[in-house]
């Protein structure tokens, strides 16, 4: 009898053990916690549910959240992150606030963000009529082109 019992305790510790717990796959979108996460390049809280941003170190699973396509684009130049091309990254569809895949999203610029870069991520089902379309290579090279200027004017003062 006292044999059963140690089965069975050990049944439902095994159980337990590997249906208990949620697993989380690297990669997958991390809870935000508005108001709270604060942007990992500005600092700000993330407030804004139609802009935010989660970049993945695909070896360490360690999420970074950004308030800003801008913030997170030139938090990766400006740290020379070395797993930049492999990256997870995931962006909130502008109309509906879920999280896409950032290469993956079309972007329309002339956006009011959060720190003002302007570009705000759609799916192709989400993308206003008549937009004009942006990849994320694209708005990369155009945020860092951004960030050269207001350089450029602040030096000039």
């Amino acid at each position: 009898m006292k044999q059963f019992k140690l089965l069975g305790f050990m049944l439902f510790f095994v159980f337990v053990t590997f249906n208990g717990c949620e697993k989380k796959s690297i990669g997958a979108v991390q809870e935000m916690h508005w108001d709270r996460d604060m942007c990992s390049r500005c600092q700000m809280a993330i407030s804004e549910r139609k802009f935010a941003v989660q970049i993945i170190n695909p070896q360490t699973a360690k999420v970074y959240k950004f308030d800003d396509i801008g913030c997170a684009v030139l938090w990766m130049e400006e740290n020379n992150i070395a797993w930049k091309a492999e990256a997870i990254i995931w962006i909130t569809d502008a109309k509906t606030g879920k999280w896409i895949d950032a290469r993956k999203a079309y972007y329309k610029s002339g956006a009011i963000t959060p720190m003002a870069f302007g570009f705000a991520a759609y799916t192709q089902e989400t993308i206003p009529a008549h937009s004009s379309v942006l990849y994320f290579s694209e708005i990369s090279e155009k945020i860092k082109e951004i960030k050269k200027k207001n350089k450029q004017k602040v030096e000039a003062y």
